[in-house]
């Protein structure tokens, strides 16, 4: 016997795993990433539609799920097992857009409101109401006032107490929405009802989902509709072997033969086409045994099957993240690697060359304190922006052989990085004339040197390296040697400063689209502590 485990812990410990699907984000454009965002998408539909709600209310109707190819008969057969046309059928394709759950009056409140497909507007007949597809009345779930996808709810009295059935769109459908709605149905059923042709019982499409249904342990039935009398026992004999070859030859297997109400989709089947089904259903909605066998075997199939799946996820979001510290890495490496070589440039007077090395050799007679800054300040700048170009260069080189970087925008070159950079030289200009000034004011000497060309000597010894070393001198003489040491330290930090905080803004500035994708290891943790909360529960 089949039994289910609804202990509250068990309850607690699933909606937490939930919880923790619904938090994955897979942006990057992985080669397993497609998988993995349709095994996410599956999991909380699953979740969501299913194994949550069936848990928490074990005596709800039993839910029957229809589904198949187009042209398949599905809303025929609907219509035709609760004895009145309540799903629209008909020979344009795809028609079933709107699904269609028919239950018994008395089970109506089990799927008004939210327990199961709590994203679909609810629309259906008023009560009473016996005439073929009566105008709808809409209700909006609570808290779903943007909801767009319905479901319409009939009541028959002519279906058992504790069933319901669902008429899903194809499942094959040109429309996408409708492919993905059939599938987020079927996902929510306690019983899948697939539906196939004499013509197409070997399509591949119906053959996905069988297989999927075995892979869950979910309980399945097999109708194959629409046989020709002339053919039947010969298309039902290989049908059989195709099943059984695949592992499904215990699947329940009722077969409809073609009948003229079968074309159009005007009509409904006569009572005995469909009368095998019917009673099964019946009977395991009815018979206490058979309904927690049927039950309990797509819940417990569902709950092994994230076993399986949830690894599967983790795995994806640790490529996320392993991808996305890759790509980090290299903007990281890139940056460090032009931080060191700007201070080697420094070192070696790098900045001292062209026009500040021609101010530098007219200072002072030619050249005045405030364009010798001038020059100096323009230089760092220039040696700034190259390591910066030369580090998105080499950035864009190795993100050329990462997937995962097609998801990050790529932005056009940064013509704004040089006003950046040449505005943070000005600022970090004014800080060191502000320094002189300071060590000036603190002189007890007269008359009082230039703040301008302490300033301008300073800058020079700290920029200029090996070539700047008369600065240093001179800047000895006009002030002191223990006050130029002191000043040179203190001017010495500045730089290192300066130069860690222009390169680690640009190299922030190209992490910030990375980092926005919020692309973390965390989730990975969360979902595999979730899952062995969970199996220790069960």
């Amino acid at each position: 016997m089949v039994t289910l485990d609804v202990r509250p812990q068990l309850l607690d410990a699933l909606s937490a795993l939930r919880d923790r699907v619904a938090s994955v984000r897979l942006p990057l454009p992985l080669p397993g990433a497609p998988r993995a965002r349709q095994t996410r998408a599956e999991l909380l539909a699953q979740l969501d539609d299913y194994l949550v709600p069936r848990l928490k209310a074990p005596e709800a109707p039993l839910l029957a799920v229809v589904g198949g190819s187009t042209g398949a008969g599905k809303s025929t057969l609907v219509n035709s097992l609760v004895g009145r046309q309540v799903s629209e059928a008909g020979v344009l394709r795809p028609t079933t857009r709107t699904p269609v759950l028919v239950c018994h009056p008395d089970d109506h409140h089990w799927f008004a409101g939210m327990r199961v497909l709590p994203d679909l507007m609810r629309i259906w007949a008023p009560q009473g109401e016996e005439d073929a597809l009566p105008p709808p009345q809409r209700h909006r779930p609570h808290g779903h006032t943007h909801a767009t996808r319905e479901l319409r709810i009939e009541t028959v009295a002519t279906l058992p107490r504790g069933l319901a059935v669902l008429d899903a769109p194809d499942i094959d459908s040109l429309v996408v929405d409708n492919r993905t709605l059939a599938a987020e149905l079927i996902c929510a059923a306690d019983v899948w009802v697939m539906v196939t042709t004499a013509s197409r019982y070997a399509d591949a499409i119906p053959w996905h989902l069988l297989r999927t249904a075995k892979q869950y342990k979910a309980s399945l039935v097999i109708v194959l509709d629409r046989v020709p009398h002339q053919v039947l026992a010969e298309v039902s004999r290989q049908y059989g072997a195709l099943l059984t070859r695949a592992g499904l030859g215990d699947v329940p297997r009722f077969t409809v033969p073609e009948l003229p109400e079968s074309a159009g989709g005007g009509g409904l089947l006569p009572a005995s086409a469909v009368a095998p089904l019917f009673a099964w259903l019946a009977h395991h909605a009815q018979d206490p045994a058979a309904r927690q066998y049927a039950v309990g075997r797509t819940a417990l199939g569902a709950l092994d099957s994230l076993g399986r799946r949830m690894p599967e996820l983790a795995s994806a979001v640790a490529a996320q993240h392993a991808a996305a510290v890759r790509l980090t890495s290299s903007v990281e490496d890139a940056y460090k690697r032009e931080g060191k070589r700007v201070r080697s440039r420094l070192d070696s007077g790098a900045v001292l060359a062209g026009d500040a090395l021609t101010r530098w050799r007219g200072y002072p007679l030619d050249t005045t304190a405030d364009e010798l800054l001038d020059s100096l300040a323009e230089s760092l700048s220039a040696l700034l922006q190259c390591a910066v170009a030369a580090a998105d260069e080499r950035i864009a080189e190795a993100w050329r052989h990462e997937p995962a970087a097609g998801a990050v925008p790529q932005t056009a070159p940064d013509r704004e990085a040089a006003e950046r950079i040449s505005m943070a030289v000005r600022r970090w200009r004014r800080v060191l004339e502000e320094l002189a000034e300071e060590e000036v004011a603190k002189l007890d000497k007269q008359p009082a040197p230039d703040p301008d060309a302490v300033a301008a000597l300073l800058v020079a010894a700290l920029l200029g390296g090996k070539r700047a070393r008369p600065a240093g001198e001179k800047l000895a003489e006009r002030i002191g040697v223990q006050a130029a040491v002191r000043l040179r330290d203190r001017g010495g930090e500045l730089v290192d400063d300066h130069l860690d905080q222009v390169l680690r803004a640009e190299r922030d500035r190209r992490l910030a689209p990375l980092e926005a994708l919020e692309v973390t290891p965390e989730p990975q943790a969360e979902l595999i502590a979730a899952l062995s909360v969970l199996q220790k529960e069960r």
